[in-house]
């Protein structure tokens, strides 16, 4: 892993930083600005900089090719380094276009989500950091091996969003036959819950629907939003984007747990400086 270390040091370096260089101690851009970029944690990339991490995922190793503005050979070596197969023929790319990032990097006042087709979330902005929390792990996996969530549901909108979610990862499996990630999702959640198993047996066909959740936040009590589904042309990340009624009670406790978590953000960044 010593080559994975010098690459990312090298690659974080050559970053043009938004501000005047005669400000900063090191050229490029700080180690917390690419974390920050990436969606992992500052300790995290420092073991990876310092050759004393374990293999990074598939999803961590896109998350730094993202935030580093690698090309697509760049990202491929990076890949190699990090033990994993590049992205290829009948496997998901889980790069995040440019598009999509300014989006992240610019859209301040809503949380925005970008999902992977298997449900995995790739990157968050601040908000939606601070509306889901810190878990980054497949929602699927999450829901079927019966972890708690923030989500409220009833008896039958938890039905309703099984067989879609099944669904659409049937859909994503004849779509992406040589992806490894994906085929061991499917094998896990088969192995650790007979209700996936149910309805994977069953081969269900359900329509996507826009969806309004409620959300039962630690901070900020109940609120209840619309989640919007996109996808990214070009590519098959979803950008889910939650929003509320104007004016509403939901509309005002998000705009107060947004306003905290830009806040907490600068916050970093100055502590760092």
């Amino acid at each position: 892993m010593d080559e994975l270390a010098r690459c990312l040091r090298a690659w974080r370096d050559r970053l043009a930083p938004a501000e005047p260089a005669g400000r900063r101690r090191a050229p490029g851009l700080r180690r917390e600005e690419v974390a920050g970029r990436a969606g992992v944690s500052v300790d995290y990339l420092a073991r990876l900089e310092q050759g004393r991490a374990a293999a990074p995922s598939p999803s961590v190793l896109n998350a730094l090719a993202r935030a580093l503005e690698l090309s697509p050979g760049e990202r491929d070596h990076l890949f190699r380094l990090g033990g994993q197969a590049p992205p290829g023929p009948g496997r998901i790319d889980r790069r995040i276009t440019p598009g999509v990032q300014r989006v992240l990097d610019r859209l301040h006042d809503l949380p925005v989500v970008v999902m992977d087709p298997t449900g995995t979330p790739v990157a968050f902005n601040a908000p939606a950091r601070a509306l889901h929390g810190d878990d980054d792990r497949n929602i699927l996996l999450r829901h079927f091996s019966g972890e708690p969530s923030r989500v409220l549901r009833t008896a039958e909108q938890t039905a309703r969003m099984e067989e879609a979610a099944v669904a659409d990862l049937l859909d994503v499996a004849g779509r992406y036959p040589a992806d490894e990630p994906l085929r061991e999702l499917i094998e896990r959640l088969l192995a650790i819950s007979p209700r996936f198993a149910e309805l994977w047996e069953q081969r269900p066909v359900a329509p996507k629907i826009a969806d309004r959740k409620t959300i039962d936040h630690p901070v900020a009590g109940r609120i209840t939003l619309d989640c919007d589904v996109m996808t990214v042309a070009g590519s098959d990340l979803r950008l889910v984007v939650y929003s509320a009624d104007p004016g509403s009670e939901d509309e005002r406790a998000l705009r107060s747990l947004v306003a905290d978590a830009v806040a907490q953000v600068r916050d970093v960044l100055v502590v760092a400086d």
